[in-house]
């Protein structure tokens, strides 16, 4: 058993929601790492009708795993949707703690341990948000423009919307249940990253606790990134939208 295993907290069910478009080389090394520092979360894959297989192959994983969930989407529309069709499935199968991470090895297990662990400790924390911006965070090789890219649009986010959230576009995050509850999933109106500053002010407006924990994000070493200028885009534009509709209301 793992430091982290045993000293985990019992009560709460967890379950990490991780969205996969073509991930399936990254597939069993990133679930396997999640279950050796967490074994007792289960993990729901939702997958975006990959065409190299992604799909299939967490199928065969949880044929041979109970903890490993799959939902298939049928097509590719969005990581905002993803999340959200995981975050239903998870409510509707009663978890406690629900958490994002993503796939392609970013995220560390050891840290989602960490994320985890203060979400169970903490009950009145309703999000807990793995971060790069605050002191102890860090990144591995990342490449200097996506580091900037990153930076800027959290300042930018977190100055248009006043909120002190310092990593406003991470996306390892653990929220609590009785938070989503609370949230119309009906008014989560993006669809790529700037689906996680969305959510970080739908946080806000229900009046939840957040607390941003310090992470190290390393650059995927397999796969490709779907980040694309349209992508830096629709949260450029959204992100003024609301800003400028939160200083008229």
């Amino acid at each position: 058993m793992t430091a982290d295993a045993a000293t985990w907290p019992a009560s709460p069910s967890v379950l990490v929601v991780m969205p996969t478009y073509n991930e399936r080389e990254n597939l069993e090394t990133t679930v396997g790492g999640v279950f050796r520092h967490c074994p007792q979360v289960h993990v729901l894959v939702v997958d975006d009708n990959s065409p190299d297989g992604t799909g299939r192959l967490a199928d065969a994983m949880a044929e041979s795993d109970g903890r490993v969930h799959v939902l298939h989407r049928r097509e590719k529309n969005g990581l905002g949707p993803a999340y959200l069709a995981g975050f239903t499935w998870a409510l509707d199968h009663g978890y406690d703690v629900i958490c994002e991470m993503d796939m392609d090895g970013s995220h560390r297990p050891q840290d989602l341990a960490r994320l985890v662990a203060l979400s169970c400790r903490e009950p009145d924390v309703d999000l807990v948000i793995g971060s790069r911006r605050v002191p102890g965070g860090r990144m591995e090789n990342w490449p200097w423009y996506r580091d900037l890219i990153s930076r800027g649009g959290s300042w930018y986010a977190r100055t248009m919307l006043g909120i002190r959230v310092f990593d406003m576009t991470a996306g390892f995050r653990a929220y609590h249940a009785s938070m989503l509850r609370r949230i119309d999933f009906a008014d989560v109106e993006s669809g790529g990253y700037v689906f996680q500053i969305d959510m970080t002010r739908h946080v806000v407006a229900a009046g939840g606790t957040i607390r941003e924990l310090p992470i190290t994000f390393v650059q995927r070493a397999r796969g490709v990134s779907k980040m694309s200028s349209a992508i830096v885009v629709e949260a450029m534009v959204r992100v003024t939208q609301w800003g400028i509709r939160r200083m008229f209301i």
